[in-house]
Parts: C-alpha cells; sequence; structure tokens
C-alpha cells in the first residue's frame, strides 16, 4: 500500500514539474496566438503597378553600355531589301509531278510491252522515297512471280551503260515478298534514283536483269549532259 502511495506521489510531483516547464516556455501562448492569427482575414495585396511599355523606336541598353558610342544599325533599311533571291533559293525540285510521274511510266510501259512482243519476261517498277534512297532491298511485283526463281540465289543487274551489279535475289516464303538486297541501296545510289523515277527490269537469263531508267525530272538528262561535258574538257 505505501509502495502505491509513493508512485502516485511521484507521478503527481512529475506533471506539476512539466506544467511549470510549460508555463515557462509559455507554449500554450504561442499556440493560442497562431490560431488567432490564422483566424484573421488576411488583407488584400496591392495591386503591382504596369510597367510602361517603351516608345515606338526607344531602345533599352544597360548603364555599363549606356555611355559607348552608338553602334549601327544593321536592321535600317530592311524593309526594303528585295527577298526574290531567298525566295529562289527555296524554289528547289521538291518531287516530280503527277504529269512528269505518268510520263516515266508510260515510257516504261511502253518498253515493256516492246519487251513481251519478243517473248522475254518484264516488269515495271516505279521509285518511292523508300526504295529509291532508304530500303535497302525493292520487292518484286507478285504477278512477275512465274519466271522468278523457287530458291535464294545470287543475281546480276546490268544497266544501261552495261556495268554489273551483284546482289541476292530472295523467293517468297511463309507470305514473305520476292525481292532484290544486299546490294540493292548500292545500285540506287550509283544512279541517283529518285521519287517518280521508273525502271524496267528485263530478264535476259535465269538470274540476270537487264535495267533500264526512266527520270521523273526532266532536268536529270540536261545535267548530266552538262557534267559529262565539263568532264571531257
Amino acid at each position: 500500500m505505501a509502495e502505491s502511495n509513493s508512485y502516485e506521489e511521484q507521478r503527481r510531483r512529475q506533471i506539476e514539474e512539466n506544467r511549470r516547464k510549460l508555463e515557462e516556455l509559455r507554449l500554450h501562448h504561442l499556440s493560442a496566438a497562431v490560431r488567432e492569427a490564422a483566424a484573421r482575414p488576411k488583407p488584400n495585396p496591392k495591386p503591382r503597378p504596369k510597367r510602361k511599355a517603351p516608345e515606338p523606336g526607344e531602345l533599352r541598353r544597360s548603364g555599363r553600355v549606356a555611355g559607348l558610342p552608338e553602334q549601327p544599325s544593321y536592321l535600317e533599311g530592311a524593309g526594303q531589301r528585295d527577298y526574290r533571291g531567298v525566295y529562289e533559293a527555296y524554289a528547289v525540285w521538291k518531287g516530280p509531278t503527277e504529269e512528269e510521274r505518268a510520263g516515266a511510266i508510260a515510257k516504261a510501259e511502253e518498253l515493256q510491252r516492246r519487251i513481251h512482243r519478243i517473248r522475254c519476261p518484264a516488269f515495271v517498277k516505279p521509285m518511292t522515297h523508300n526504295c529509291a534512297s532508304k530500303a535497302a532491298e525493292m520487292k518484286i511485283p507478285k504477278h512477275f512471280s512465274e519466271y522468278l526463281l523457287a530458291h535464294d540465289e545470287g543475281v546480276v543487274l546490268v544497266d544501261e551503260a552495261d556495268d554489273e551489279f551483284h546482289m541476292m535475289y530472295n523467293a517468297h516464303r511463309q507470305g514473305r515478298h520476292y525481292y532484290f538486297h544486299k546490294g540493292w541501296r548500292g545500285f540506287a545510289a550509283n544512279h541517283d534514283l529518285a521519287v517518280g523515277d521508273c525502271l524496267v527490269f528485263h530478264m535476259t537469263e535465269r538470274a540476270k536483269f537487264k535495267v533500264y531508267i526512266f527520270r521523273a525530272n526532266p532536268d536529270y538528262e540536261s545535267d548530266q549532259t552538262s557534267d559529262d561535258s565539263d568532264d571531257e574538257e
């Protein structure tokens, strides 16, 4: 019984000591002041004055350069310049027109008909952007499959200058297309193929094709002629 009384007495003393410390720190008053300040309505902030826009032609200058002499204005008279040369620089050939594409295809199909008259297989292939410049392979039309080999094999493409280009032929299997690869990208780059060009592939032997190129760009032949004349000089 005496032990319980001593415990209660010690607990009471501890509570009194804690209350005394809180009074010294004035925590109750601080918390009440914080609650009171939070409950007060906040005053509306004063609107900031708007900056005055500079007058037309007035330039802002740093104080460090204010004493330096005036620099020449490179914009003076810019509105009076002739920008015709700039527009002409951008007026580059961006691709063949529909008429130019149709003209190249018509020439290629006419040659294909002549080749078929002598009972030789041939197919026409118009060039897309990927096929002409990016793709590492060239798909062969499915209707030409009856003349193609049944297995993969090396083939040779011969251009109009009788230069030979070796590549691989991939046979159709598991739903994939027939196509030339492992050499097609080099052939396209060597002949500067572009969008709208149309090629005729004439199968002259079992694994050999003669290739004729019809350009959609009407300026290509004149450019090539001028280059050749420069080389001869």
